[in-house]
């Protein structure tokens, strides 16, 4: 039975003028593989405007939060508050999983590939809510769901360079530099994913994903801290 998506946006307190709008944000590619006969599209061109909301609204809020920062850290903090890991974090504590409309297959992955699709599936409903209701609401949803995180990511230095910090961890520990290397690449040249691989003497440590190989390699490198029990 597909679960009922409008409860979702029950329990945050949000309505849809357009409910396909709400669906099509939770339905993976891989869903109407099965189920061809359905007319709405799947999330990913929901996901591509939501993700540039979201920049766009991280990006005002940090730039109003925090006067005194420069640019460049300013950057990194953005960049740990988006990332695959504290979105799929932020979609998770919404149970946005339980509402997910994927394959046979893809719904028995319950690891790294569940995460990206639940940090894409946070991004498709900020596009979601923002074509429906507008820039406000959308503001208002990442404000309650997201922003508050960067006060965590920021006690505990979170926002640092994560690939310094695993060449570093990997040196002194191991005595070797990691390697990056471009495992995959999807989309279309305006929305590109890389997921890419950090390797430790040629050993597979962690995968990461983004929108550029220096997001992907941030992610790997952040993922591998985790993998290594070293962050």
């Amino acid at each position: 039975m597909e679960p009922d998506i409008r409860k979702f946006a029950e329990a945050v307190g949000i309505v849809f003028n357009q409910p396909n709008l709400l669906i099509q944000a939770f339905t993976h590619r891989s869903f109407l593989n099965e189920h061809r006969h359905l007319k709405h599209d799947h999330n990913e061109r929901l996901e591509f405007l939501g993700d540039a909301v979201l920049e766009l609204v991280v990006t005002n809020f940090l730039y109003r939060s925090y006067p005194d920062k420069p640019e460049g850290e300013l950057t990194a903090y953005r960049a740990s508050l988006v990332n695959t890991t504290t979105l799929s974090e932020a979609a998770k504590s919404l149970n946005m999983n339980d509402y997910l409309l994927l394959s046979k297959g893809e719904a028995k992955d319950t690891g790294r590939a569940r995460q990206y699709i639940l940090a894409n599936t946070f991004e498709a409903f900020v596009g979601a809510l923002y074509l429906d209701q507008g820039y406000e609401a959308a503001e208002r949803f990442i404000t309650d769901h997201l922003l508050y995180r960067m006060t965590e990511i920021i006690s505990k230095n979170l926002w640092q360079d994560a690939k310094s910090f695993f060449q570093e961890k990997a040196q002194e520990v191991q005595s070797v530099t990691p390697a990056y290397e471009v495992i995959k690449e999807v989309g279309p040249d305006h929305n590109k994913r890389f997921t890419v691989g950090v390797y430790l003497a040629g050993e597979l440590v962690a995968e990461g994903e983004g929108h550029s190989k220096q997001e992907a390699e941030q992610e790997a490198a952040r993922t591998g801290l985790k993998t290594k029990g070293w962050g």
